[in-house]
């Protein structure tokens, strides 16, 4: 028959508890007799020492040591032998300073080299310890012998068998026992005490329940695309749920380990940590843009849940693309209106040629646009961006400029991360410059683009002469949330220039802002294995 388990929780931890209790009694008896047996040791070690030290003082024993020989007939066994019986100790033993016993208690043994070193002792120095003999292990205490003048002549060892010091050590044995079962019994009453009052508090659920419990509790929380992260109040993840893994990209391990071991430092962790406080915080994490919210615990601890609204960004600026360009298409028919009606006055004043001119000049200009932007940008969807784009910046008075120094061949990888990229940054420099003419009235505001391709990197530049960005903000444009432009109605600020970045970080490259000559800003992106290898060229 095999011994079952208890089945209601009180009884389990009534059980468990008892258990506990016995170890930990057994554990507090063996360290009582730990240091007891360590300082019968040291007493033992102190006894010799001091045998040691009465026997070096006796008159005589120097003088023998120094004018006889090892003998076991002679004075300095005789001594030795009559302190070793009135003492009680397993033996005393006498050397001169080449390490040669003068007594033992087996006579055989004088004559011959000490089995133990005596080198502090001929030093001049005293000491003690346990060691192995030729008598077996042993306290053993060591002193200089001195003749008259005080010169080292030999040294005394007494020792004290172990067996007797373990004989103390049995003998206290029963006392600790006692006082251990009262322990043990105080610690069985309120193990009752605590199980009773568990059980009224559980209303003797059993262990399957609470099982059933917690797999129910845990098919809701990897079932929901929510993710969950519970850190304790120290800091350390305790859980995380499927969606929260795929989200954050951690691995297995993450449970248990530091939050800050597991993310760099960033507003992520920040708002997870609760350094940054608020409802639906956003925050962008490997290409995501993250909907973040946090909540503490009665322990300490926290629980903060991240949606992922990268979809829903991307819808919102699908839609500002969108209504720009039915913008631009907005003004390009009412600008197109004006030509024909210019057209039509043309021909009823009878200015034939001069509205051949005028067809010819407008039709003339669109073609150079769109041709400029194809001949150094051969990627479509980059081109088409750039042309896009443009009428944009026609329809707010605003110019953009593709830099001669442009040429990017059509074997961008995946352009739509290059779309993004370009897109943002054109969008960005066109607020600023448009802006920063209104405000001071400047010139024509214009920005400039420069596409190159270094072997398979893409070298990204937009320039524009707005009023640029201050040396102390270079790395505040780049942090999630931030901006100093009004939030749209649909959706906030702040997400495009850190989305550049973690894009520009997932392909090894770099995002950075610096300030052009003549005033403007300057962004750089370097997208490296952006672009396809042509055959037969090696990494």
């Amino acid at each position: 028959m095999r011994p079952r388990w208890p089945r209601r929780v009180f009884a389990h931890v009534l059980s468990v508890q008892l258990l506990i209790t016995t170890g930990v009694t057994a554990l507090a008896a063996g360290l009582f007799l730990a240091p007891l047996g360590d300082q019968l040791d040291d007493q033992a070690m102190r006894r010799a020492l001091a045998i040691a030290q009465a026997t070096a003082a006796q008159p005589g024993i120097a003088h023998d040591v120094l004018a006889g020989r090892p003998d076991p007939d002679g004075p300095v066994q005789a001594a030795a032998e009559r302190i070793r019986l009135a003492t009680g100790a397993s033996y005393v033993v006498v050397v001169d300073t080449r390490g040669i016993r003068y007594s033992h208690t087996t006579p055989a043994q004088i004559g011959r080299h000490v089995s133990t070193d005596p080198g502090p002792a001929l030093a001049g120095r005293e000491w003690t310890g346990i060691e192995d003999g030729t008598l077996g292990r042993s306290a053993r205490g060591k002193v200089p012998l001195r003749d008259g003048e005080g010169a080292v002549v030999g040294a005394v060892s007494v020792g004290i068998a172990y067996d007797s010091v373990r004989g103390v050590l049995l003998h206290a044995l029963p006392d600790v026992l006692m006082y251990a079962g009262a322990a043990l019994a105080a610690g069985a009453l309120a193990s009752f005490a605590v199980s009773w009052r568990l059980r009224r508090r559980t209303h003797g659920i059993e262990l399957s329940e609470i099982s059933a419990l917690l797999e129910e509790r845990e098919a809701m929380l990897h079932g929901i695309r929510e993710g969950v992260v519970a850190l304790d109040r120290r800091g350390h993840v305790r859980l995380v749920n499927d969606a929260a893994r795929r989200l954050l990209g951690l691995g297995p391990d993450a449970v248990g380990r530091p939050l800050e071991a597991l993310l760099p430092a960033g507003r992520l962790t920040d708002v997870l940590t609760g350094r940054a406080a608020g409802a639906d915080l956003l925050t962008v994490w490997g290409g995501r843009v993250l909907v973040a919210n946090r909540m503490d615990t009665a322990d300490g601890g926290t629980v903060a849940t991240l949606r992922d609204r990268t979809e829903l960004e991307q819808l919102g600026r699908e839609l500002d693309g969108t209504r720009g360009l039915t913008e631009a298409l907005r003004a390009q028919d009412h600008e197109h209106a004006n030509r024909m009606h210019t057209i039509v006055g043309l021909l009823e004043l009878g200015l034939y040629e001069e509205a051949v001119d005028f067809v010819a000049e407008v039709t003339g200009a669109h073609r150079a646009t769109a041709e400029q932007v194809t001949e150094r940008v051969h990627e479509p969807l980059v081109s088409a961006l750039l042309v896009g784009k443009s009428a944009v910046a026609a329809e707010r008075g605003a110019a953009l400029r593709v830099s001669e120094r442009t040429c990017l061949p059509d074997r961008v990888v995946d352009p739509r991360d290059l779309v993004t990229v370009l897109g943002n940054l054109v969008d960005n420099a066109l607020d600023a410059a448009c802006a920063h003419s209104r405000r001071a009235a400047s010139t024509e505001p214009w920005v400039e683009v420069e596409l190159r391709a270094v072997d398979s990197t893409v070298v990204l530049r937009v320039s524009d002469n707005g009023p640029g960005v201050p040396a102390d903000a270079r790395e505040l444009v780049f942090a999630d949330g931030w901006s100093t432009k009004e939030p749209a109605g649909h959706r906030p600020r702040g997400l495009g220039l850190p989305l550049v970045r973690r894009l520009a970080e997932r392909y090894g490259g770099a995002a950075r802002v610096g300030e052009r000559d003549g005033g403007g800003a300057v962004f750089t992106v370097e997208l490296p294995e952006a672009l396809r290898l042509l055959e037969g060229v090696n990494r």
